[in-house]
């Protein structure tokens, strides 16, 4: 069975020897695993590390001196039992060998687990840092797409000149955003009971009216691509103070007008 690819059956099996309550056999082969396969290893050290924090939430009690001057004597008294029982029996010397054996055992399976730590941790920090340099590029495309909406597409300029053909306004058409960008560039200012008016010019029949324009050196009007492609030139007339019906064309002087240019020829 792939317990590593059945991620529900590797966190009981995990818990479980945490906790000591996987025994025997299945311990047995849930160790051989974990040497062989670092993601048994490291759910493993998972909770074991989970369990053993467990335990800093009890409240300490400290024992009395008379506790402790017991489990002394104690102690004492088994040493000097062993001891004696040990001699008279010849095995002490024994016992030191295995002893010896013992701790040199204990210290090469400290060594083992010190390297499935580690081998755990650097796993577990290769993740994170994946995981991290995922968010992070994801971060930097949605940003990169939020500027990519927000940068106008420049696909008409116009230059709107007077009858001396010195340049009165310049335009612009951002077709992304469908707007109108139109800045002042003449001292040209006109009256306050007047208002300049933007008008689509057709090769034939009647302009059409795109807006009416306020008062600063830079403007913005709402216009379609589509109501800007069968006009070939641009015109502004001056007309009484908010401007008049769109579909009968202007009724006073045009003043400013010139050609309406694609970008890309």
């Amino acid at each position: 069975m792939n317990i590593a690819g059945n991620r529900n059956l590797l966190e009981r099996l995990a818990s479980s020897y945490a906790l000591g309550t996987l025994r025997g056999g299945a311990r047995r082969r849930f160790e051989a695993l974990a040497r062989e396969n670092a993601t048994v290893r490291v759910a493993a050290l998972v909770w074991q590390e989970r369990l053993g924090a467990l335990t800093e939430l009890q409240t300490g009690v400290q024992p009395s001196p008379q506790v402790w001057k017991r489990i002394e004597n104690a102690l004492h008294a088994s040493r000097q039992l062993a001891v004696r029982q040990l001699a008279d029996a010849g095995l002490l010397d024994q016992l030191r060998r295995t002893l010896g054996r013992w701790r040199a055992a204990t210290f090469a399976a400290g060594l083992a687990t010190a390297a499935a730590v580690l081998v755990g941790l650097n796993l577990q920090h290769t993740i994170a840092q994946q995981q991290g340099q995922l968010l992070q590029a994801s971060a930097q495309q949605a940003q990169l797409l939020a500027q990519l909406r927000t940068t106008p597409e420049i696909q008409y300029v116009a230059v709107l000149a007077d009858d001396r053909h010195a340049p009165a306004m310049l335009v612009t058409v951002d077709t992304r955003n469908q707007r109108l960008i139109l800045k002042r560039v003449s001292g040209f200012q006109e009256a306050a009971d007047k208002s300049l008016q933007l008008w689509a010019v057709p090769p034939a029949g009647t302009p059409r009216s795109l807006g009416v324009l306020g008062e600063g050196r830079l403007l913005r009007l709402a216009a379609a691509e589509g109501e800007l492609q069968a006009a070939p030139a641009l015109a502004v007339s001056l007309e009484p103070k908010g401007g008049v019906p769109g579909d009968k064309g202007p009724t006073g002087p045009v003043l400013f007008q010139g050609a309406l240019l694609p970008t890309t020829l």
